[in-house]
C-alpha cells in the first residue's frame, strides 16, 4: 500500500496544486472520487491491465463511463495516467488529494467507532472534545462496532484514539 502512495503522491500534489489555483478544488474532489469508485471495479482492473487493450480504448472506455463526472482538465489527467500507467492509482490518488484538501481548509476527517450509535448530541460533544485535541474542525464519520464491548475508537489520518473496552483488555492481556 505505501509503494502505491508512493507512487500516487505526485499525481495527488500536482492535482491539489492546480485545483488551488483555479478554485476547483470541489469539482476535483468529485472527479477523482468517481475516478476511483470506478477504478475499483475487479472487471474494469482487468480490463485496464490486459495487454491486448490499446491506450486510446482504454482512454475511450474511461471516458465514456465518466462523460459527465469528469471536465476538462479531468479528462486531460485521465489521458495522462493511461499513458503512464498509472490509472489504478486513482483512488490512493483520490485519497491522497482529499488529505490535502482537508488540510488545506483546517479540518480533518474522523473515524469514529462506538460500540454503540450516538445521539445527534453526543456526536456534536464529541466533535467539539476532537476539535480541541486536533486543533482542527472535524469531520465526524460514525459507524457501530459490537466488538468493541463499550466505549470508542477514533482514527484521524495516523493518528488512532483507542478508548474501548476490548482495546484496554487486550493492553492488560500485553502486561500481564
Amino acid at each position: 500500500m505505501s509503494e502505491l502512495a508512493t507512487l500516487a503522491r505526485p499525481y495527488a500534489e500536482a492535482v491539489f496544486k492546480r485545483a488551488k489555483e483555479t478554485g476547483s478544488s470541489q469539482e476535483w474532489s468529485e472527479s477523482l472520487a468517481f475516478l476511483s469508485t470506478v477504478m475499483q471495479d475487479e472487471e474494469l482492473a482487468e480490463i485496464t491491465n490486459n495487454p491486448k487493450v490499446s491506450e486510446q480504448q482504454l482512454v475511450t472506455l474511461i471516458l465514456d463511463i465518466c462523460k459527465d463526472q469528469v471536465k476538462n482538465e479531468g479528462i486531460n489527467f485521465i489521458k495522462l495516467l493511461v499513458e503512464n500507467s498509472r490509472l489504478n492509482l486513482a483512488p490512493q490518488i483520490a485519497e491522497l488529494f482529499e488529505s490535502y484538501k482537508a488540510e488545506d481548509e483546517g479540518y480533518v476527517d474522523v473515524d469514529v467507532i462506538t460500540a454503540y450509535a450516538l445521539t445527534k448530541a453526543e456526536e456534536k460533544s464529541f466533535a467539539v472534545s476532537l476539535k480541541k485535541k486536533l486543533n482542527k474542525a472535524v469531520n465526524i464519520k460514525a459507524s457501530v462496532d459490537n466488538s468493541l464491548i463499550g466505549g470508542f475508537l477514533v482514527k484521524a489520518g495516523d493518528s488512532v484514539i483507542d478508548g474501548s473496552i476490548s482495546g484496554q483488555l487486550q493492553q492488560l492481556a500485553k502486561r500481564i
